[in-house]
């Protein structure tokens, strides 16, 4: 259970137990032993006017409906629109999010080879599962399934982005690929593939396959997890 305190008999949280205060027991009890409030109270240092360190990543986590996901979706001016939050503030959690993030994806980018849709949805999903903006990605990958490049080919808005044949298969013969796999992610959390979606995918494996080109799988991912098209039965 997280600790309320009641900004109109605000304490400093110097001035609490020390067992009670944050740093104190992360350093005595671990840093599991804190509740999310606690662990952001930390990160932001100090409160504001009466309000204590915790009281104001209450706020924070109340502004983020108490959801981690929601709340690494915050960018620094969003953060600032709540009292007491100033840049520094808001800059910390912007990164201690993103380095969440990093260290997430840091495992599946260190794999060398990519061999099922899981291992391809564990690469991408920390990387755009909570993006508010879709984009297109594709992993190439050499006939070992060794991974040979990673790259974003477009950004685009809430519900789409542009996909261009041309430049994906022109990346592909430079590194000498042999496979592909698509990814982009639903920012609306819906993990069904579109009619976008399947028109897209069956044009890049007809035009791949002019090349002796192989797409393995178009993954989808969102906050909800990930589709694969080819499990899914749209890629045969």
């Amino acid at each position: 259970m997280e600790m309320v305190v009641n900004p109109a008999n605000h304490v400093a949280i110097k001035d609490w137990a020390v067992d009670d205060q944050p740093r104190e027991k992360l350093i005595n009890k671990g840093s599991t032993a804190l509740s999310d409030a606690e662990l952001l109270a930390i990160l932001l240092n100090n409160g504001h006017k009466k309000k204590s360190a915790l009281s104001l990543a209450q706020e924070i986590l109340r502004l983020s409906s108490n959801n981690l996901g929601e709340l690494s979706k915050l960018n620094v001016q969003q953060l600032k629109k709540l009292q007491g939050v100033g840049t520094a503030k808001a800059s910390a959690i912007v990164a201690a999010m993103e380095l969440a993030r990093r260290r997430q994806a840091g495992y599946m980018h260190a794999k060398k080879t990519i061999r099922t849709a899981a291992e391809a949805a564990l690469y991408f999903k920390p990387l755009l599962g909570d993006s508010c903006y879709e984009s297109f990605h594709v992993l190439y990958l050499n006939h070992a399934s060794r991974v040979l490049q990673h790259r974003c080919i477009s950004n685009g808005g809430i519900t789409g982005t542009v996909v261009d044949t041309g430049l994906i298969l022109r990346a592909a013969v430079e590194l000498g690929s042999t496979q592909l796999i698509l990814c982009h992610n639903h920012p609306s959390g819906n993990l069904r593939p579109s009619a976008t979606d399947v028109h897209t995918t069956k044009k890049l494996i007809q035009a791949a396959g002019l090349f002796d080109i192989r797409v393995l799988d178009h993954i989808i991912v969102s906050e909800a997890g990930y589709c694969s098209m080819a499990e899914e039965g749209f890629i045969t």
